[in-house]
């Protein structure tokens, strides 16, 4: 079943690539206490990823943080290695924080995985947005199969207002 608004974001570990190597980000303890913007995308350096989705986000970055959000981080079942050379590609720099959910524990743990296999991308994570104040999910977009329109940053930030 789907995660939804009031549930507890669970608990799963990412993986971030940092200057001092691999880092495991545990969600219990990542979300605790702070509002966060999470978002996912399908897939690092995918065309509507790449073009609109995390662009948006770093866009508007400035924006969604001055209204209280501590962090703004974007999920892809993908590895560590391919998020960070996506955030150095895009221009992220620290508006948007990389985590890689390689093995889709946490996507799946949230029940918005999809099989991207008859596409040979396997099991992916579906595109939505949240925000999660202190591990609570607070609002939640899932955007419909092959659809750009919900989960969007300027959707989020008319979430903050």
């Amino acid at each position: 079943m789907a995660i939804k608004v009031g549930d507890r974001i669970p608990k799963a570990t990412l993986k971030r690539l940092t200057p001092e190597g691999m880092k495991d980000i545990n969600t219990e303890e990542f979300f605790k206490g702070r509002k966060v913007v999470l978002f996912s995308v399908p897939g690092a350096f995918t065309p509507t990823c790449s073009a609109k989705h995390l662009p948006g986000f770093v866009e508007q970055a400035d924006k969604i943080k001055a209204k209280g959000v501590s962090e703004i981080v974007c999920i892809s079942v993908n590895d560590a290695f391919v998020m960070d050379s996506w955030g150095k590609d895009r221009n992220v720099g620290n508006k948007v924080t990389l985590l890689a959910d390689g093995n889709a524990e946490f996507t799946r743990a949230l029940g918005l995985e999809f099989d991207g296999s008859g596409f040979g991308m396997g099991i992916r994570g579906q595109r939505f947005s949240a925000i999660v104040e202190d591990g609570i999910v607070k609002k939640l977009h899932v955007e419909a199969p092959g659809k750009f329109e919900v989960s969007k940053a300027e959707v989020i930030l008319g979430d903050l207002s």
